[in-house]
């Protein structure tokens, strides 16, 4: 074998390699369970995998467990992009676990509520907070939709009605809006607590923290009324059961699936890229038809029916009730105590 022949293989070796070692990059992603890694894994990872010359590996969890894993993990961080719900990824801002987010493409698309922590962290689903209701159970006893979150207090759905607890967002945002309905509000919760002490708890069936096993007692018929998301809704209507949501007069509240790049990641540039994909219109669809998510992004397209059942639209959108996270993340603590103490 010749001189140039040696160079030439030499050359195709260290490309193979350094080709290899590109396509073996990997993002670590912090996400939720359930029918949104679903989706993730079948109709969305792949491709961004296949033009990243990467591979996801998904570690799946609610927000709070994502938050105490980049709190163990500060000094030496695994995680490169976290799904967090609005009011953890405060905290997780507060902290220092976000990088900025580069304004470029998908992301300039994004609605401007959507964006928040200076450019650290976006959005990339909308839930709305309201009432999810049986509509077998409220016609077969002949009773009118729900309008209002003051409905949790009429004693017709004595023993039908389910408040998530305070550690879950639906049960703390419905402990904010009763608070706001009866003259206080994030800085007065206790017309929050009168209410649902005196008012709402003789309904209550249970605290259920479980969106699986409320689901199972709507189906069973031990539930009329539950606190929910729309998204969550929406996940019962499409196995068939007749569930309704209601946006109630008062505002529906606005909860958001955030998400960030993680300080100190060793693949930023894919991180950044995940997220702008995550963003763009054809995944913002893909997630309102598989999780109920509202679209962030503005040039989403979707069929007049999914518009219908998910929040959409600066319509429904731009009415949506929101919460001050500064003071609720202050006070979630001393808050926690509380309700267990007295509510449940």
């Amino acid at each position: 074998m010749n001189k140039y022949h040696v160079i030439k293989m030499a050359v195709l070796s260290a490309a193979l390699v350094t080709g290899s070692a590109q396509a073996e990059r990997t993002l670590y992603l912090a996400g939720y369970g359930g029918s949104t890694e679903t989706l993730l894994k079948e109709k969305v990872l792949p491709q961004w995998e296949q033009d990243n010359d990467a591979k996801v590996v998904y570690i799946p969890g609610n927000s709070t467990t994502t938050l105490a894993k980049l709190q163990a993990q500060r000094s030496n961080q695994e995680i490169d992009v976290a799904f967090i719900d609005d009011g953890p990824m405060e905290q997780a801002l507060a902290l220092g676990f976000c990088d900025k987010i580069e304004q470029k493409g998908s992301i300039t698309e994004v609605y401007d509520n959507a964006k928040f922590g200076e450019g650290r962290a976006v959005g990339f689903g909308f839930i709305a907070t309201g009432l999810t209701y049986s509509k077998k159970i409220f016609e077969a006893n002949g009773w009118p939709a729900p309008t209002s979150w003051r409905d949790l207090e009429d004693s017709k759905y004595k023993g039908k009605v389910v408040v998530p607890p305070i550690t879950n967002g639906y049960g703390l945002l419905a402990l904010v809006m009763q608070a706001k309905l009866n003259g206080g509000g994030e800085g007065d919760i206790d017309p929050g607590f009168e209410a649902m002490i005196d008012r709402i708890g003789p309904n209550v069936l249970t605290y259920e923290p479980s969106s699986g096993k409320l689901s199972e007692m709507f189906q069973s018929g031990d539930v009329a009324l539950a606190v929910w998301g729309s998204s969550r809704a929406k996940a019962l209507a499409d196995t068939g059961y007749p569930a309704g949501f209601v946006y109630p007069k008062e505002g529906a509240v606005a909860l958001m699936a955030a998400t960030c790049p993680v300080v100190n990641s060793d693949v930023p540039d894919l991180a950044q890229s995940f997220i702008r994909y995550l963003v763009s219109p054809e995944v913002q669809a893909k997630l309102a038809a598989a999780t109920g998510f509202g679209p962030v992004n503005k040039n989403t397209k979707l069929t007049a029916e999914l518009e219908a059942s998910v929040p959409f639209g600066p319509a429904k959108v731009g009415k949506m009730v929101s919460v001050d996270y500064s003071i609720i993340n202050k006070n979630r603590q001393a808050w926690t105590k509380r309700w267990n103490r007295t509510v449940e």
